[in-house]
């Protein structure tokens, strides 16, 4: 069987230096491809045999089967154009997209298989599943917050695993999320809108990744955590996301598609 042949964007950050090694380490995967901005300091820098990190995307990406990209908004963007040109699937786990540029990512799909997902963890993806059934139950008299937490340099906020922890639950519930979402309180505040799900956020030292979402009633409270201790469990799901998506035709995923929980 020919082995998928993956290129990685931002290969010189912290995200893209686990990709690399998860790739090496995959028997059916090989490295085609590493990219990075024209002033990145990794330009240059040999990654894997034959395999120099590049910022000619067009030219590296020629003959790739998949991109994972966990940029920027504007750089996956950027990507995606190419990549919809070269018929190039990408793994998206970038954060911080507006809806025009999700719409963007839709547009895409109608060329190329595009796999997009705030949180590539098989865990965190089974949490949104739990948060489905625990949402239905304790949709009256409990109160829903989300704290999440992470590394000091992140600079989206709140998280985009924990924006999508709200919008599993809002639509569990049937509200809309921008309209109840409350993404911070000070000073006098009133009482409690039963129908708000508020946020709360944490940015401090080396923290990978925690999300918890908090069911608070009268006399209980139900907890659902998970808690990422290495970017590996990231790196792993974009691998099963590139798998999935060489065995699937072009059209916009999550990754409840690829784990098969919907």
């Amino acid at each position: 069987m020919d082995k998928i042949r993956v290129a990685i964007a931002g290969s010189g950050g912290r995200m893209g230096k686990v990709l690399l090694e998860c790739v090496a380490q995959a028997d059916d995967l090989i490295l085609h491809a590493a990219l990075e901005h024209g002033s990145s300091p990794s330009l240059g820098n040999v990654v894997a045999e034959g395999v120099k990190i590049s910022a000619d995307i067009e030219s590296a990406l020629k003959g790739a089967d998949v991109l994972i990209d966990f940029t920027r908004p504007e750089g996956t963007l950027h990507h995606l154009e190419i990549c919809r040109r070269l018929g190039v699937n990408m793994v998206i786990g970038t954060t911080g997209l507006n809806a025009q540029q999700k719409a963007q990512l839709g547009e895409g799909a109608q060329d190329i298989g595009i796999m997009f997902a705030p949180n590539m963890s098989v865990g965190v993806n089974l949490v949104f599943k739990l948060l489905e059934t625990a949402s239905r139950v304790l949709d009256k008299g409990y109160d829903i917050e989300i704290i999440e937490a992470h590394h000091r340099h992140k600079v989206d906020a709140p998280s985009g695993t924990a924006l999508g922890m709200g919008e599993v639950i809002a639509r569990t519930l049937g509200r809309d999320l921008e309209k109840c979402a409350v993404y911070g309180r000070e000073g006098i505040t009133g009482e409690r809108d039963p129908s708000t799900i508020g946020f709360a956020t944490v940015r401090g030292g080396d923290i990978v990744g925690d999300h918890t979402v908090l069911y608070a009633g009268i006399g209980e409270r139900i907890e659902i955590t998970h808690k990422a201790s290495s970017r590996a469990t990231f790196a792993l799901g974009a691998l099963r996301a590139a798998r999935f998506l060489k065995a699937n035709k072009a059209g916009l995923y999550d990754m409840q598609d690829v784990l098969d929980l919907k």
